[in-house]
């Protein structure tokens, strides 16, 4: 009997999905779940992909059905699961055989089990795109060293979401650089998600508009310049109905938002290297804040229902379309700012161009807008996405509309504190002379911390002290 060409261990969700895309791209895969009934119920309903499974019940009996060199997908919950099987798989080993962690780590951690594995092979790689994504081409983000990838990535590009011709899945850097790219790829997401909700608030509450209008609206964006996964699935959310009461989905779901940590990992991190992605942190933040229903409640009883409606044509559909147009560009611009820090920060040579490239298949932040980006990253990796030609014409003519919406939300009491972190940021961003002179007047004030002049020179003091 043949061996399997690579192993996986996590049958849930994301690892049954990625073990049947693995055998319906013509791999021999050997699978092991803890729950030995769900590695035989996997099995049984494979359906015809079933010969190309060998279902395993032990992790003895795993390692021996897999050919050598050997290749085995971690698909288990980040953090100590992950250590824990790493510790009970490397003993069986040979000391070429490969385990590639395929979840959602915190990539310090793949940096430490990098480490750990000395010259063991290891890989960390990030997957997006859902269970969809995992069944049928997720976009793939590589971790380790370049050697370790090659030997799977003939595995990996044909089970990965295809643009065109082009696979998205590709070698990212060393140690932990694919699961930091996929997190970043998170916090985008986030904020992504974070203005989309917004926009619907100001059309549900300011603009007075139902479920099946606000349908209708999304549906018309995601044949225009915000063409894009997100666009397209909030479009169906907003037009399903619930089963149960016949009322619209969206009147059922409870105002309260999950999250995994990924998007925090990304906040936190970006405070480390000093890479500014307001928009990312303001989606974060509303994130916690949705959780809090009871003060919500409270607060809405003290002070008044905040949203009001907005007077007709206070705000026009096409401004709030302008007014995504500009908070997703630059949502991107932040993102990428902060890949191309850490890039510095930790000698990765994290490839931008191809990371935008990855990333306009499969993923969740697939968009339209990734094609352009790639290719002005391609241009110019250093230089501020926002800065690009492409993307500079666009800001010059929709922030106007993001201005708007922001300001009008603010009037009538609809929080949009993703859409405004991002024309902060752009109005930063486009001041050369800021006020931040006048907090190092008050550090020298208060500390002696000294300040550089316009006329030249570092380490000046002020007259305060004498």
């Amino acid at each position: 009997m043949s061996k399997a060409e690579i192993g996986l261990i996590g049958l849930g969700t994301m690892g049954a999905a990625l073990a049947l895309n693995i055998a319906d791209n013509g791999f021999d895969i050997a699978v092991w779940n803890r729950t030995t009934a769900v590695t035989h119920d996997f099995h049984a309903s494979a359906g015809d992909l079933a010969p190309r499974i060998t279902p395993t019940d032990t992790l003895e009996e795993l390692v021996q059905s897999i050919a050598k060199p050997r290749a085995i997908i971690l698909m288990v919950p980040a953090g100590q699961p992950v250590d824990d099987q790493i510790a009970a798989l490397r003993p069986l080993l040979d000391d070429d055989d490969l385990i590639i962690d395929a979840g959602n780590a915190n990539f310090h951690d793949t940096n430490r089990r990098a480490r750990e594995a000395g010259d063991l092979p290891f890989l960390g790689i990030g997957v997006s795109g859902g269970e969809e994504g995992a069944r049928f081409g997720p976009s793939i983000m590589g971790g380790g060293k370049r050697e370790y990838w090659d030997r799977v990535a003939h595995i990996l590009t044909a089970i990965s979401a295809k643009h065109g011709d082009t696979p998205c899945a590709t070698w990212m850097g060393e140690e932990g650089a694919g699961h930091f790219v996929k997190a970043v790829h998170n916090g985008i997401e986030y904020a992504d998600m974070q203005m989309i909700a917004e926009v619907y608030g100001i059309m549900r509450d300011g603009m007075g508009m139902d479920n099946a209008a606000i349908a209708d609206t999304f549906a018309k964006w995601d044949k225009g310049v915000l063409q894009s996964y997100l666009i397209e699935i909030s479009g169906k959310v907003a037009a399903a109905t619930d089963p149960k009461t016949g009322a619209p989905m969206l009147d059922v779901i409870v105002d309260a938002a999950g999250q995994k940590g990924t998007g925090r990992w990304t906040v936190i991190e970006a405070q480390h290297l000093a890479a500014p992605i307001p928009a990312i942190e303001a989606a974060v933040v509303a994130r916690n804040l949705s959780s809090q229903r009871e003060a919500r409640a409270a607060g809405e009883t003290l002070f008044g229902t905040a949203p009001h409606h907005m007077p007709h044509d206070t705000l026009t559909l096409d401004a709030l379309e302008q007014a995504m147009i500009t908070g997703k560009i630059l949502c991107y611009a932040q993102g990428f700012g902060m890949i191309a820090k850490a890039s510095q920060e930790f000698g990765w040579s994290l490839p931008l161009p191809d990371i935008a490239k990855v990333w306009r298949a499969g993923c969740i932040i697939r968009s339209a807008m990734l094609d352009d980006m790639a290719a002005a990253l391609g241009e110019d990796a250093a230089r501020n996405l926002m800065f690009a030609p492409k993307f500079a014409e666009l800001l010059k003519s929709n922030h106007a509309a993001l201005r708007q919406v922001v300001a009008q939300s603010a009037l009538h009491g609809i929080a949009a504190p993703a859409l405004g972190s991002g024309l902060s940021y752009f109005d930063t961003m486009r001041t050369a002379r800021g006020t931040a002179n006048m907090i190092q007047g008050q550090r020298d004030f208060f500390g002696a911390h000294g300040f550089a002049r316009t006329d030249g020179g570092e380490g000046h003091h002020g007259p305060w002290g004498s």
